[in-house]
């Protein structure tokens, strides 16, 4: 599969941006884990043009993560376009690699996004999402993606016309998530209209599927039942980095992969722990590096007491204790992999 210039392979697993979940630390620990491509969190249009520090922080990536995409999200055309243009000048502005791919926001449902417009909220605009598309495009010499879901609400499921226009728009692949923006991450999600817009013989670009990809079982469904050209891993990859390396290894050799051994995940943590602190410093590297320490070893019994000592621990040397003591304590205790413990 291909995104214009850039070839994922055949049947690329990619990681779907996340805030406050896929920092340069963990999109590193994802590629070196099988994902084919990582995405930032989203920026704001908005933040980027008042040039605030924090939104052009987001854009900093590094060699080791490439291929990646900057996404962006808002609702206001001109900002669009000058946050757009900005992303594709995003080692110039923020340093480090920059974009491979700008990618655009048209998908995320939560309330402070989505309800003032921005985001999945543009569903309810169509006319205007596919003017912004078409307006990012021309302004930018990279492959441009967007990021959307099926609609707004279950009488406004418009994905698979919306498509075609997107499409038109010039973007050079579509992600779509498989629920509307009323649904949140609520219910299974709709494989079906992602595999009706695949099956649409107006459709050339490549479209890659999102939802409900939390084992490499499923993975492989999506890929044999609807026919995607890619699938967009997010919150199943949360304190679970190896499910790429899991889907990968189906999908490669036709075998599951045992899940990873406890002292196997605690070279992981370890592993994405260093980056973080390397990238960010002490204080903001251990700080941040919680959120997906308290993932890391869901399932383990007995584990609540270290659990909050991994969360609240600040010296960066007695962390790594801990996680050397998890290995040492738990180390062979088999361990939960399957879909449902970590969500979707």
């Amino acid at each position: 599969m291909k995104i214009g210039n850039i070839d994922l392979g055949e049947r690329p697993v990619v990681l779907a941006p996340m805030e406050d979940v896929t920092d340069a630390s963990f999109r590193i620990l994802c590629r070196e884990q099988g994902a084919a491509m990582v995405t930032t969190e989203f920026v704001s249009s908005d933040g980027l043009i008042r040039d605030a520090a924090k939104a052009i922080a987001k854009m900093r990536t590094l060699e080791e993560e490439a291929p990646v995409a900057i996404q962006i999200y808002g609702n206001l055309p001109e900002a669009m376009v000058e946050a757009a243009q900005m992303a594709d000048r995003a080692a110039e502005i923020a340093g480090g690699h920059g974009a491979d791919v700008v990618d655009i926001n048209f998908g995320c449902p939560v309330s402070k996004i989505a309800g003032r417009g921005a985001g999945s909220g543009m569903m309810k605009e169509p006319d205007k999402m596919v003017a912004i598309t078409r307006a990012v495009v021309e302004a930018v010499g990279r492959p441009v993606t967007v990021k959307t879901r099926l609609g707004w609400d279950d009488n406004s499921r418009i994905i698979v016309e919306l498509a075609e226009r997107l499409q038109d728009a010039g973007i050079a692949a579509l992600t779509i998530h498989g629920r509307t923006r009323c649904q949140m991450y609520k219910g299974e999600a709709d494989w079906s209209l992602i595999g009706a817009v695949k099956a649409n013989p107006r459709m050339h670009i490549p479209i890659i599927g999102n939802g409900d990809i939390n084992s490499a079982a499923r993975a492989k469904e999506a890929f044999e039942r609807y026919g995607v050209d890619g699938i967009m891993v997010g919150r199943a990859s949360f304190g679970r980095p190896w499910i790429f390396r899991e889907i990968r290894h189906l999908l490669d050799t036709g075998e599951e992969m045992a899940p990873p051994s406890v002292a196997e995940r605690v070279a992981l943590a370890k592993r994405q722990m260093q980056l973080s602190l390397d990238l960010k410093g002490p204080v903001t590297g251990v700080y941040e590096m919680r959120r997906h320490l308290s993932c890391y070893f869901k399932g383990l019994p007995d584990f609540k007491e270290t659990r909050i000592r991994l969360v609240t621990e600040k010296d960066p040397a007695e962390v790594f204790a801990l996680l050397d003591y998890v290995a040492e304590r738990w180390g062979d205790t088999p361990l939960p992999d399957a879909e449902g413990v970590y969500g979707v």
